[in-house]
């Protein structure tokens, strides 16, 4: 299949396919006689795995152990549970900062009044950044 097929059935963007290419995470697709990308159903599959691993945060360095286990299929799983683990903790520490976060702005929205711009808390919150 040619690059927009395979954008297309993965939901990227061309410019993603390309640099996801350049980055090794899919091998080099072969050339068709018009000089055209020409995929097959491997990269496809891993196309879609670096999809949906981005799609949940993984990091690209994250994505590349992740293939790179896949190619031993016999291989043992406890890298890739450790990586899950360690994102499970970025995870968390970023659950943790949204809600601080989401406490913060209702305060914030709570103190508002309806007014006027210039009395509104939660412009003068933002303003006075600590």
């Amino acid at each position: 299949m040619k690059i927009g097929e395979i954008a297309k059935r993965t939901g990227l963007k061309i410019e993603t396919v390309r640099f996801y290419e350049a980055e090794g995470l899919i091998g080099t697709p072969s050339r068709s006689g018009g000089n055209y990308r020409v995929y097959d159903e491997i990269q496809l599959n891993r196309l879609s795995f670096v999809k949906r691993s981005r799609d949940l945060g993984f990091t690209l360095d994250q994505v590349r152990a992740l293939l790179r286990l896949t190619d031993d299929p016999d291989g043992s799983c406890a890298e890739a549970c450790a990586i899950a683990t360690r994102h499970i903790e970025v995870i968390d520490r970023k659950l943790a900062d949204f809600t601080a976060l989401r406490a913060e702005i209702i305060q914030w929205s709570g103190k508002c009044t309806a007014g006027i711009v210039a009395e509104c808390k939660v412009i003068d919150a933002l303003s006075h950044a600590t």
